[in-house]
Order: structure tokens, then sequence, then C-alpha cells
């Protein structure tokens, strides 16, 4: 973990503030991607599952307080990671989600009255819940044609996965027909190893000089995605089935065609039918009670099971509710995973430091006696800042307790007030001088976090921002990692972002750097040429403005349609009675804050120098929004009032935007449609002012019967 990726990390969620919570979300986003490539591409996790999922939970906590800093690049929109070289490509449709955690019985009975208030039922309404255990291993989809296999492959990121088809049909427990089934259809699992089959693995791999495994879920994940299917046969692999993906004649709601299971229960009988395992224990629950005890019962039985599993999933049965709760970014609302807590223990806190953020945040950091927690070494935790550490009395020298699973990874819980030293370490004191540049560091007046005020000449920050840059979500550079834009900084090779684009006139000097050559320095120059072309949502993302994320650059490119219209409008915007400010902050999902950024921005000359010396070197490429052809709003901008009879606020607009609509939180010229319930008031007056097309809720329920894009089911 960088540095900059370790600020932050300690303070709760409920005390970040907006700017820290800015910071804190763009490096989890950057951690969670290099997990994400580790575990999916390398098969070699760089933490421990309880620590992944903590990271993850704490990224859904920040975005949930600040729903208007999500990211585009946030983990809660991507799953698992890019598909590795020397494997064919497959594309998921529908993708292959992952899905929300829960870490305690209060999480769960939240994601009951979730469900609930989504669909508008009753306090005694019953919710049927089909609970199986969470197996950790590795997720594929089986394709199957008129009964016969015929494609396999892994989820990578999604969207797109690696084809092992070749490898999966040495699995004896994956079929290779199927009687009964739809024309087309994916059924979708989990590949794992026993625990006995584990351990013999690497018995006979040590002994013959290769590569011993750290634990089953690598072994399985090696195994699987192995050049040679020879190797894979060799190796005891499982497979439990428990979804469908694409399915031969659904409708454009997700309904009908060859789907003939009501619910969820009833497919896992049809899987049974077709020769596919389905986990035993797997069961559906009538109740909360019953949820919660089938996950005791399994957090018992675990330690006996020949399997690995770190949970318990929690769908919801009916399949007509799974279509009317459909998806929030990269997961279903219809379903959960309720994790086993982690570990704790105690350490030593050695020292305090200091870290320098991309946006100059101050961040002290506790370097630890290295100690073992859930099977990974924890030798850092991040204080988050001045006001968390004198909360906690945190001094050099304390001992400890931490864990590394929940809202942060790791937590420092207390200290050990009997096992303090005396005379007594003194307290910890934040530095007024940036250790990078020695610029000066100020705390502003209600904010916890020290900033440094040398702004671009701190390398810390010039540094992350160019690293940022040609980040994975951003030009996505191959090969120009972080160490290579530490060293062309240093050297004063690039200094700002067109720079990158310059290095064509460098090759010679690049091809004679130490470590690299000729072809290393093609390589490079080719990859940077490959990205002069880049989509408006991309380019915004890259340029790293505060507290726009992926999402929030989505939804700008979305709105102005080119750079220079965003640009002007931008401009304009610095007027506060401007038109152009109006319309920006009516963008849902971009605030008064947000937008003070976005004006902040494009008031400084540099910035604007850095714009216009990028657009000179590359093809910036205007938004073009998705066509859903068979949407009558696609592309509209909806503004919903009074109150829906008929489904919940969130439903509506998730419906709508599943059918390529835009919804808006206030009426304006720019409004297409306004749905109006009853109760309805100033909107709707404002609407009929600006002869503003408006329906009723009866109309609206007519607009969805009349279809929409495919659903995407898990």
């Amino acid at each position: 973990m960088s540095e900059d990726r370790n600020a932050l990390r300690d303070i709760p969620v409920d005390k970040l503030l907006k700017h820290d919570a800015y910071d804190e979300l763009a490096a989890l986003a950057a951690e969670i991607a290099a997990h994400d490539a580790a575990y999916y591409q390398e098969d070699a996790p760089s933490v421990s599952d309880a620590d992944y999922d903590a990271l993850r939970k704490r990224n859904e906590a920040i975005e949930a307080r600040f729903p208007d800093l999500v990211r585009d690049d946030s983990p809660s929109k991507r799953v698992g990671a890019a598909v590795a070289a020397g494997f064919g490509k497959v594309q998921h449709n529908p993708p292959m989600l992952s899905l929300g955690n829960a870490f305690s019985s209060e999480d769960v009975a939240e994601f009951y009255d979730r469900i609930r208030r989504f669909l508008s039922l009753g306090a005694d309404e019953p919710v049927e819940i089909v609970a199986e255990p969470k197996i950790d291993g590795l997720s594929v989809s089986l394709r199957y044609e008129n009964g016969k296999f015929v494609r396999g492959a892994t989820r990578g990121d999604g969207r797109e996965g690696e084809d092992v088809t070749a490898n999966l049909r040495t699995l004896p427990e994956i079929p290779d027909t199927i009687e009964g089934a739809p024309a087309e259809i994916e059924v979708r699992g989990e590949v794992y190893m026993s625990k006995a089959d584990f351990l013999a693995l690497n018995e006979r791999q040590d002994e013959a000089g290769g590569k011993v495994f750290a634990n089953p879920r690598n072994a399985a994940a090696g195994s699987l995605r192995q050049k040679d299917a020879g190797v894979t046969a060799s190796r005891p692999l499982k497979v439990f089935l428990y979804a469908w993906g694409y399915v031969s004649g659904v409708n454009g709601q997700g309904y009908g065609g060859d789907i003939d299971w009501p619910d969820q229960w009833t497919f896992y009988e049809r899987l049974k039918t077709w020769d596919f395992p389905v986990n035993p224990y797997a069961t559906v629950c009538k109740s909360f009670d019953e949820t919660m005890a089938l996950y005791e019962k399994l957090g018992v039985d675990r330690a006996s099971l020949d399997y690995d599993i770190d949970g318990v999933v929690y769908k919801v049965n009916r399949l007509d509710w799974q279509q009317r709760l459909g998806f929030v970014s990269r997961a279903p609302r219809w379903a959960t995973a309720h994790k086993f807590p982690a570990e704790k223990a105690t350490t030593l806190v050695q020292d305090i430091g200091i870290q320098v953020g991309r946006t100059g945040t101050l961040t002290p950091v506790a370097h630890l006696e290295p100690i073992t927690v859930g099977g990974v070494v924890v030798q850092r935790a991040t204080l988050h800042n001045e006001d968390y550490i004198r909360e906690k009395d945190i001094r050099p020298g304390d001992r400890v307790l931490i864990q590394r699973a929940g809202d942060v990874i790791p937590q420092v819980l207390e200290v050990d007030l009997s096992a303090r030293p005396s005379p007594p370490p003194p307290p910890f004191e934040m530095p007024d001088t940036c250790p990078e540049c020695g610029s000066l560091a100020v705390r502003e007046e209600g904010q916890a976090a020290w900033r440094c005020t040398g702004g671009l000449i701190c390398p810390a920050q010039a540094v992350e921002r160019l690293k940022h840059f040609v980040s994975r979500d951003a030009f996505d550079i191959e090969g120009f990692g972080g160490k290579h834009i530490e060293a062309f900084w240093q050297d004063k090779i690039i200094e700002q972002p067109a720079d990158i684009f310059r290095l064509r006139d460098k090759r010679d000097e690049i091809a004679g750097r130490e470590g690299w050559g000729e072809k290393s320095a093609e390589n490079l120059l080719a990859a940077i040429e490959d990205r002069r072309a880049i989509e408006l949502a991309r380019f915004i993302y890259a340029l790293g403005i505060r507290q726009v994320g992926q999402a929030t650059a989505r939804l700008l490119a979305s709105r102005y349609g080119s750079l220079e219209n965003w640009r002007q409008a931008m401009i304009a915007a610095g007027d506060d009675t401007s038109e152009a400010y109006a319309e920006l902050v009516d963008i849902d999902g971009i605030g008064p804050s947000m937008a003070d950024d976005l004006r902040g921005f494009f008031q400084e000359d540099h910035n604007l120098t850095v714009l216009q010396e990028l657009e000179a070197e590359l093809d910036i490429e205007d938004y073009e929004a998705a066509v859903i052809t068979d949407s009558t709003i696609s592309g509209k901008i909806l503004v919903f009032t009074g109150n829906l009879e008929s489904m919940s606020r969130s439903e509506a607009k998730a419906r709508a935007e599943a059918l390529g609509a835009k919804v808006a939180g206030s009426v304006s010229k720019k409004t297409d449609l306004v749905i109006a319930g009853p109760g309805a008031g100033s909107k709707r007056k404002k609407a009929e002012e600006l002869k503003v097309t408006v329906i009723t809720e009866e109309e609206w329920m007519q607009i969805l019967d009349g279809g929409g894009p495919q659903m995407q089911l898990l």
C-alpha cells in the first residue's frame, strides 16, 4: 500500500470531513483495484478476505454518507479485475456482479428493511430468503447451447472474463450435456478445492519443488487458470452452482421466455435435475430469525467443513421481487453476503510518521511492530488526523489493540494504558511544515486535516496527481507505473500531464535510462500513443479535480457533451447567480460543495493552461449516450414529485435510470417529463409554467409496462 493510500484510513466514517472523504475514496479505489489485480489476475491475494471486505465496507459507508463524492472508479461499481494476458476474452452478458456485505445481525435486519421499503411491503408480509454458504473460490460462468457445454469463463472484472473452457471441461462435476434446459443458458457458480485436497496438493508440490499455495482459494484459482488444461486435470477441483446469467428468450424486463422458474429455490431444484452440484446447506428461510439461526449454525460448522467459507449469502427467493429490486452499481439490491467476524491482535506502536496525499493532506501513520492477524502480517495503520490521535491518546511506545475488519483496516481499537512505559512518552504533535517540501502546513478552521500549502511545488502532490492521471480508470497507460512516474518527474522528464504525450521526442533518452532499453521504450511510447484518443468522462476524471470521481465525471460528460461545452459552462458557473451555476447544482449527484471545487479548478489560470496543452495533444471524444432502443424515455430528464402509491421513490428512480433516463431533483426548462403523484405542489406548478409535460403515476406505469432493457441477473 502506498504512503498516500494509507492516509485517513483509521478515521471513523462518521468523523470524516468532506475533503477527507474525497481523499479517502480515491485511496480506497486505488488500493482495492491493486488487491483485485493480485486476487483475480495473479491468484496471490495481497490481503486477507476480512481486510478486503473491510476496505469495501468503508468505501460503501463513505459513499452512503457523501453520495455526491461517489467516484466512477468506485469499487462499488466494479467487480474483479481485467483479464490477464494469455487468455482469450469472454464478454459477460449480463455482467457477473458481486454482492454487498453485512457484518452483523443489525446489517442483515437493515437488508430486510431495505427490501420492504423499496417494495413498499407491509411489516407483516413475509420475505422468503434463500441462504447458503459463501464459498471461498473462483467464480465461473458455464454456457450451454441446446444442452451442450460450449464455453466457460472466469468472472474477470465482471464484464469481461477469461476463456477457460478447456480447463473447466476437466472438472468431473461439470456435465458435458444437460437435458430439459433452455436453448441457451449460462449457469454460474464457484470453483473451489477442498481442504484435504489442498493439503495433499501442497505436499506434492513441495516434494516436486513446485509452487506451494497459501490457501485453498489460491490453489483453486491457480489450478483453473493454467495455460495447459492437462495441469488443471491433475488438480482436484470441485464446483457449486447457484445462479444463472443469460437465458434465451427473456423479454425486455427479464421475465418470460425460457425462464420458467418462479423463484430462486426452484432454480436450485432445476440445477439438481441437470446434475449440477448445489451446496447441501442451501435452504429457504421464512423469517429473519431462521436466517440468523442458519448463520449461527454455519459459524459453528465452519471449522468441520472440508471447504472454506467466509460467510452466508442471502437472496430474495421470489424472482418477480428480484426483478423489481434490480441492481445498484456492482451489486443486486436483492442479495447480500453476511460475513463472519475477523480477528483482533495486540501490538506495539513503534513510531508515528506523516504521509502527504495527492491533495496535500498530512496524515499520521502508526508504524507497528509486525503482527500476524488473520494470516496477514500487519505493519502499519493510518491514524487519520490529529483529533483521532488525541481522542484515543495514541503515542509511540504504546501497546494497542487492532482489528482488521469492519469499518477500517487495520483499525486501532484502543490503547492498553496499563502497558504504557513510565515515564510516559509525550503526546504526538502534528508538524507545522510539510515533510516532503518544507512548505507551511496549516489546519483550516472547522477542519480536522492539516494540509501542505505547497501545491504543485510539493513533490508528493505533483507525483501523486501524475500517477492518478495515468491510472487504470483514467488514461490507463500500460507499463507506466508509479515508480516510472516518480523517476521521470525527479529527472524533470515530465512535470505536467501534457509532457507525457511529448515523450515521443525523448525516445533515445528513455531507452538509455537504467533499467530501460530500445524495446521497453518503444512499448511505453506505443502505450501512450494508444491513449491519445480518450472518452470525455475518462478525461474529466483524469484531471484529478477534488471530489470528482468517475461517477461525477460521467455525469458531467453526459450533461455537457463535449470538452468545450463543459469548459465554457464551468467558467460561466463561476458566477453564483448565473444560469450555468443553477444548471450545475441541479445535476442529480452534484451539490454546492462539489460545484465549488469544479468552479475553483477553472478559476486557476494554470489549470486552464493544463487543459489547453492537453487538448493540443489529444483527441477528446464527445460523450455519446448508449441508446436503449425500446425505451421511450432514454436520454430524457425526469422529475418525480408528490407521493407515489404503486412503488417507492427509490424504485421509481431506479427503474427510470434502467430505461436510460436521467432523474433530476428540480424542474427547469431542460426537464422533459414530470411524474406527479398525489400531493404534488411547487414542482408541478413550475412544470406547468414552463410547459413541461406532466403525467400521472398511472401513465408512468404504462411507460414501464412498455418494456425496457434486459435486466441483469446475478
